[in-house]
C-alpha cells in the first residue's frame, strides 16, 4: 500500500547509509519507485552490489563507495541532499561481543560522522535505524518505548548511544530525527550466507540444503519477528510526516505479536514443503542458549500508531510465506 503522503518524495535527493544491505537495498528500491533521487553510500563490507542489481543503472540512482568511519565522504554523501536514511551499521550482538571496538567504530564513531554531515548540510530530517537491542534486561512485555533496562551486549550499548547523541543534535543543533527500533527484520535480500546470518535466513537455507538447523535453547525463546516490508512503510512515514510531534522520537518498528523459535521453524518446513515434501521430516536439533540474548522481544506499536499512522500489513506468517518464495527462487543451488 503506498500512502498518498508518499507521493511528494518524489522530488526529494535522499541519502541512504548502508543502501547496499538488506534493509538498505529494499528501501533504495522503494524510494527509486516514489520517483526520489537516491544515493547510497557503503563501503561493501556487509553490503552487497547484487542487491542494487535492480536499481543501479537507473539514471536517479547513485552509488558513492565509502565508510561512514571517514568524515569527509560523509560531508561529500549528504551535500545536497534533503533526507538521509542511515542503515549503515555493524549488526549481530556475537559480532560485537568478538571484536567490540570495530562495532563502536562503526556505530557509535560512523554515527556520529553522519549526524555531523548532516547538520553542516542542512538535511530536513535524519532517519536512523535504532535497535530492539536497547530494551536490554528489561523484563517488561510488550516493550515500550521509554521504558529500556540494562544493555546487554557492546551492540546494544552503541545503538543507545545513537539516540543519545540524536537527543543532543535535536536540542543543540536544532536537526531533526527519527529513530526506529528493529525488531527482528527478516524478508528478501536479507544474507542466509555467514558467520552472523539473521535466524529466517540461516533456517531457511539449512531446510532447502536438507541440513537440521540448530536453535539455541530449548526453542521457547520468543522475537516480534517483523517483514521488511513493515519496515519500509515506518520509514516513509517518518520521512514524510507532518505531524511535528512525531518528530525527535524513536518508535518501535514491529508487528506487535511474537513467536517462538519452535514454531518459526515449524512455519519453516511448512511453507518450505510445498516445494519439497521432503523437508516435513528434516530434524531440528538444540544447542546453548547464546550470550547477549534476551528470552523475549514483543513491541507495543501503539506509539508509532498514534503519532505516525504506521498499520503493519504483514504478519509473521504471511512475511515468511513472501520470504521463504524469494529463497526458493533466488537461492537454489
Amino acid at each position: 500500500m503506498i500512502k498518498e503522503q508518499f507521493k511528494k518524495l518524489s522530488s526529494s535527493k535522499i541519502l541512504v547509509t548502508g543502501g547496499a544491505g538488506f534493509i538498505g537495498s529494499n528501501l533504495c528500491e522503494q524510494l527509486i519507485s516514489l520517483g526520489a533521487t537516491v544515493t547510497c553510500l557503503d563501503n561493501f563490507a556487509t553490503g552487497k552490489r547484487e542487491n542494487l542489481a535492480a536499481i543501479i543503472n537507473n539514471p536517479a540512482f547513485g552509488l558513492l563507495e565509502g565508510d561512514i568511519r571517514d568524515l569527509e565522504t560523509c560531508h561529500k554523501a549528504a551535500e545536497g541532499v534533503d533526507f538521509i536514511l542511515h542503515q549503515a551499521a555493524l549488526g549481530s550482538v556475537p559480532r560485537s561481543l568478538k571484536d567490540p571496538i570495530t562495532s563502536n567504530d562503526v556505530n557509535v564513531s560512523g554515527f556520529l560522522n553522519m549526524l555531523v554531515a548532516a547538520r553542516d548540510a542542512g538535511v530536513k530530517r535524519f532517519i536512523y535505524a535504532a535497535s530492539s537491542s536497547t530494551y536490554g534486561d528489561s523484563e517488561n512485555l510488550p516493550k515500550v518505548e521509554d521504558v529500556i533496562g540494562k544493555p546487554l551486549s557492546p551492540y546494544a550499548i552503541t545503538k543507545y548511544v545513537n539516540e543519545l547523541y540524536a537527543d543532543i543534535f535535536k536540542d543543540s543543533y536544532d536537526l531533526n530525527t527519527i529513530g526506529l527500533r528493529y525488531f527482528n527484520v527478516f524478508g528478501r535480500k536479507q544474507d542466509p550466507n555467514g558467520a552472523y546470518a539473521a535466524v529466517i535466513p540461516k533456517f531457511v537455507i539449512q531446510l532447502m540444503n536438507h541440513k537440521s538447523p540448530v536453535i539455541n535453547g530449548d526453542g521457547t525463546y520468543s522475537r516480534d519477528f517483523t517483514y521488511i516490508d513493515n519496515v519500509i512503510q515506518m520509514n516513509l512515514l517518518a520521512l514524510t510526516t507532518e505531524n511535528q510531534d512525531a518528530l525527535n522520537e524513536v518508535y518501535n518498528t514491529a508487528v506487535g505479536d511474537r513467536t517462538n523459535l519452535l514454531e518459526l521453524t515449524t512455519l519453516l518446513k511448512k511453507f518450505l514443503s510445498k516445494y519439497d515434501t521432503e523437508i516435513a521430516s528434516i530434524e531440528i536439533k538444540h544447542g546453548p542458549n547464546r550470550a547477549g540474548d534476551i528470552p523475549h522481544s514483543l513491541a507495543s506499536i501503539d506509539k508509532a500508531k498514534l503519532k505516525l499512522g504506521y498499520d503493519p500489513e504483514f504478519k509473521i506468517e504471511d512475511g515468511l510465506k513472501e520470504a521463504v518464495d524469494w529463497y526458493w527462487e533466488n537461492l537454489q543451488k
